[in-house]
């Protein structure tokens, strides 16, 4: 089957099984490694890719059903390493081994969409990636720290700090 895919903005003509999952599409076929295999079933996260904005596990999308829809991978995250999340990965010495953590960076990526201040329990509850090495609290520190530096980037409170005027302060 022979199909358009728009990968980190770009339509990129592909011919593959259609049956073929999108994260052998994207590493075989378009040369982009940063997205890795763990486990096959979906269950580690380290394919992680976002399709139209959501966090998604590549290993479980076939090749047919990414069409049509806008996919980003980590080469896409920033094209220069600069990504608010990559830096604090960077600062807060985050990887161990460092496999899990494309697919790690991408599903921070998608909470940070939904959730521009996350607690500790959303992220627990939304990165559900496996990291080998043990480095969420790291992972979570770095989530925090990337939030606060786009919410800064962008001239926004944090809506959890009890200085946020909006927030209503509780009686003395």
């Amino acid at each position: 089957m022979k199909a358009e895919l728009r990968v980190n903005g770009e339509p990129r003509t592909i011919e593959a099984d259609a049956d073929t999952p999108l994260l052998w599409v994207l590493r075989d076929h378009l040369g982009m490694t940063g997205t890795k295999f763990g486990c096959g079933i979906g269950q580690c996260g380290s394919c992680t890719v976002h399709m139209n904005g959501l966090a998604t596990r590549s290993c479980q999308v076939l090749f047919r059903s990414a069409i049509g829809t806008n996919i980003t991978t980590i080469e896409g995250l920033s094209r220069n390493g600069t990504h608010a999340l990559q830096r604090a990965w960077l600062e807060d010495n985050v990887p161990q081994c460092g496999y899990c953590q494309a697919g790690m960076l991408m599903a921070a990526a998608a909470l940070l969409h939904q959730h521009g201040s996350p607690t500790d329990e959303q992220i627990n509850s939304f990165i559900t990636n496996i990291c080998r090495c043990g480095t969420y609290p790291r992972v979570r520190a770095a989530i925090h720290k990337a939030a606060a530096g786009m919410r800064a980037a962008q001239g926004s409170p944090d809506p959890q700090s009890p200085r946020d005027p909006q927030r209503p302060r509780p009686h003395s």
